[in-house]
């Protein structure tokens, strides 16, 4: 693994990602919306910028060319299938053996064995209601750019992110195949190390074809279940 795109570099998540990957030697070429390319102004002398929307064919065929790895952050946002087109993209036009790593919510369901609360399912609906209503963003495309990626026979993984905290680094978070599982009901991981896992899935062929659900290592259900099955990278 020598050179990397990430594809919605300007976000936090994406910045995170973007610093673990220079931390491990990478080059890095960056695709965020030319509106947002000022909040790469910190890494502008150490990567390649391409602005753009990450659902324009053209942005990522030339952002993805020559690298053997891509990270995705799957965004839902308005109503023009900008997570299905972006991951479409991203099938396309990707090298054949590249790594493709894509970040979503607890949501996806690779198996339909993931076991979610009665909470958790009515904030879906409400805030699924919701963000259609206002047209600010569509789960429901997010749910579409999953199917497709797992339809396809290139080398993914889909990473699902539990809630999310700011913080410095616990560590690499561990992770279970079904959201339900003992060791994940802490539902709480720092966004530094949710970009931590992105990265380090580039190099880690066990989990092709498989979409981990994630917690931080320091979360107190991780720690109860430190010496059950629980998987880390």
């Amino acid at each position: 693994m020598k050179k990397v795109c990430v594809v919605g570099a300007s976000g936090k998540l994406g910045k995170y990602m973007v610093q673990h990957a220079l931390d491990r030697g990478y080059e890095v070429v960056g695709v965020c919306r030319k509106q947002s390319v000022e909040k790469l102004k910190d890494f502008e002398d150490q990567i390649t910028i391409i602005p753009g929307a990450t659902n324009d064919r053209e942005v990522i065929e030339r952002a993805v060319s020559g690298c053997q790895g891509v990270l995705v952050v799957l965004v839902p946002w308005g109503v023009q299938q900008y997570a299905s087109g972006t991951a479409q993209a991203v099938l396309d036009f990707a090298e054949p053996d590249a790594r493709l790593i894509f970040s979503c919510g607890w949501h996806i369901s690779l198996d339909g064995k993931d076991v979610y609360k009665w909470r958790f399912k009515a904030f879906l609906k409400i805030f699924g209601f919701l963000a259609r209503l206002f047209r600010f963003a569509e789960l429901e495309d997010q749910d579409e750019a999953c199917r497709r990626i797992f339809a396809s026979n290139t080398q993914w993984t889909v990473v699902r992110g539990s809630d999310l905290e700011e913080g410095e680094s616990q560590g690499l978070p561990v992770w279970s195949e079904h959201v339900g599982d003992p060791v994940l009901q802490s539902n709480l991981t720092r966004r530094i190390d949710f970009a931590l896992f992105m990265v380090a899935a580039l190099e880690n062929n066990n989990l092709i074809h498989k979409a981990p659900a994630i917690v931080g290592c320091q979360a107190a259900s991780a720690k109860l279940h430190a010496n059950s099955t629980t998987q880390g990278v």
